[in-house]
């Protein structure tokens, strides 16, 4: 009985051993605005991975309202809970919304690629755009940065997020940035591809 009780302990804790984390490092977009966090992209991603891939474990650390300083202060936690396989970023949106130095948001956006691969985990970078009103040379100056951080920390960038969600009214809230519920599913399928292969 003692050699059964101790084979079932081993077994249990070689499974926890075996999983593995994906982190998730977000703003708004992947924190769930506006309605419950089970029908967000980043639960519908796990949802698809915790039958294609059961030994990995998402975890949303994304906080609405989060820049890329407030993400780079809060990592080193994250990092130290989770020790996670993957990280995926998504941060940038909101220094962009406040009109902040584009530099900085760059600076911060590096340390956190930087930090977390020399914890041993993937970056993927997941790029956003800001609303045309904002002229076309600081937009286009915003969304360009995430292929220049891409490049310079060998990382894979997926584009636009919200790519056939943002300019269509049905798939946004009332405040015409945020997605609903209805693009979740669009915004999970275009991300899934680019995790894939990082597993």
């Amino acid at each position: 009985m003692l050699k059964v009780i101790l084979v079932g302990v081993i077994l249990f804790c070689s499974t926890l051993t075996q999983a593995k984390s994906i982190i998730v490092l977000g703003d708004s977009i992947s924190a769930s605005y506006g309605f419950e966090a089970q029908y967000g992209w980043v639960n519908l991603l796990a949802k698809q991975l915790s039958v294609s891939h059961p030994e990995y474990k998402v975890y949303n650390a994304s906080i609405s309202g989060d820049t890329s300083a407030g993400g780079l202060a809060r990592l080193p936690q994250i990092l130290t809970r989770y020790q996670p396989e993957i990280v995926l970023l998504e941060l940038g949106a909101n220094d962009g919304l406040r009109g902040m130095s584009l530099t900085s948001m760059q600076q911060n956006l590096s340390a956190i690629i930087t930090q977390a691969k020399t914890s041993g985990a993937k970056v993927l970078l997941l790029s956003m755009r800001i609303p045309s009103n904002y002229g076309k040379r600081y937009t286009d100056m915003f969304y360009n940065s995430y292929t220049k951080l891409a490049d310079k920390n060998n990382v894979t960038v997926v584009p636009f997020i919200l790519q056939g969600v943002a300019l269509d009214k049905s798939y946004l809230q009332a405040d015409g940035l945020h997605p609903n519920i209805k693009a979740q599913t669009i915004i999970a399928d275009h991300i899934s591809p680019y995790v894939l292969p990082l597993l």
